[in-house]
């Protein structure tokens, strides 16, 4: 079966994290994607490690399955008439680079459109194409500080922390998969391709939701919590025998099953705790009890009491643990595929399930330039032709 989006055809000029991340989302949902990438160089991920497995980097590896490696130097003229080539025949151009940096080459949304009106034209940039701040870099690590994150992000009295992935980077990837998807959606209504403009500030402010809320409502500024929620309580891990378990009483009439699962009835009927407003007020009375209470029992005894208490749980897990968890196997979450020079190598799957036009992980990520040949055979090229582009070092 085929997916939703079989028949389109992505140019990405993406590289690092954030562009990558969204093409292989519009690859797993069966758009095909030709990643052009720099001779001699490739994508800035190739080289970023370790881990490596043989030369091919881990990182790499993970973010660029079910594409196409095209090497292909677009300055030259000879480069440039390849380039055009290839967005004639395509749907969608995605690029992350600084704003402008295409403008100056001749290959901007202005320049494109023009000669392309039917092409979707999509931008992932640290602050997007317009305003004052534009031209200014943006990485995940400066994305998570200026967007708030680390502000909200470790123990109140401590220095505010970076998330431990790159969350930034994948939300404005994700963000720019969808707005390529209404794009191409509105494209069949109208006929005409348009600009997806996509700003990682944008994007983490979008995360902000109940804390950007909580200070419109206030105009309190939001902190550090630790590992708290700002307006839920109990909402977070307590210590156990051997571990750790996340618990999330999400209402008061879990409250009263949780306190009778972990053997404290009678806090349940406390007006101190008897609502969510009851137990944020009182918080620093409410925890002690829970606390020695969890300190009685191992994380997998918790898990079965909460679990028959209908109480949402769960042990703190390392990324082994995770990984191996038999629901992921059952949901075809672990993909083996077989890469061309590296042999088998396992990756996340396809996480956005179809029940008639499935999502896929078909073919390994690429070495750099393993597809030029064909994909501009395909494209009308020579073999001569293409030689002589090799010649000249332009693929």
């Amino acid at each position: 079966m085929q997916g939703p989006l079989a028949g389109f055809t992505i140019l990405d000029l993406t590289r690092v994290l954030s562009g990558p991340y969204c093409t292989m989302v519009l690859a797993d949902l069966g758009a095909r994607v030709i990643k052009l990438e720099q001779p001699g160089k490739g994508d800035d991920t190739r080289h970023w490690g370790p881990p490596f497995i043989g030369d091919e980097s881990a990182y790499f590896l993970s973010i660029n399955r079910n594409k196409e490696s095209v090497t292909l130097d677009f300055k030259p003229a000879g480069g440039r008439e390849v380039f055009e080539r290839l967005v004639a025949r395509a749907d969608v151009l995605v690029e992350n680079f600084r704003p402008g940096t295409l403008d100056r080459a001749g290959m901007g949304w202005d320049a494109l459109h023009q000669r392309f009106p039917k092409l979707v034209y999509a931008s992932i940039s640290g602050y997007g194409q317009t305003g004052p701040r534009k031209d200014e870099a943006g990485y995940d690590a400066v994305m998570q500080a200026e967007g708030g994150l680390m502000s909200v992000t470790g123990d109140p009295d401590g220095p505010g922390y970076r998330m431990g992935v790159a969350i930034t980077d994948m939300v404005a990837g994700l963000y720019c998969a969808q707005g390529i998807t209404a794009a191409l959606l509105a494209r069949e209504r109208t006929g005409t391709g348009q600009r997806v403009d996509i700003g990682m500030l944008d994007t983490t402010a979008a995360l902000l939701t109940y804390q950007a809320a909580n200070y419109f409502t206030t105009g309190k500024t939001p902190g550090r919590r630790g590992n708290r929620h700002a307006t839920i309580a109990p909402y977070e891990p307590f210590t156990t025998v051997d571990g750790e378990i996340v618990v999330a009483v999400g209402n008061d009439d879990i409250w009263k099953r949780f306190c009778a699962a972990i053997g404290l009835p009678a806090m349940a009927d406390d007006p101190r705790f008897t609502t969510n407003r009851d137990r944020i007020a009182n918080y620093q009375q409410m925890r002690p009890p829970i606390d020695r209470a969890f300190r009685t029992a191992t994380s997998a005894e918790w898990v079965a009491r909460l679990n028959t208490a209908g109480v949402a749980n769960g042990e703190v897990r390392d990324i082994a643990q995770m990984l191996n968890d038999p629901q992921l196997a059952a949901r075809e979450m672990i993909e083996t595929l077989m890469h061309p020079t590296v042999g088998a190598t396992r990756v996340i799957g396809a996480p956005i399930k179809l029940s008639d036009t499935p999502a896929s992980v078909r073919t390994a990520p690429p070495v750099l330039g393993q597809h030029t040949d064909r994909v501009l055979g395909e494209f009308g090229y020579s073999t001569d032709e293409i030689a002589k582009l090799r010649e000249a070092r332009v693929i």
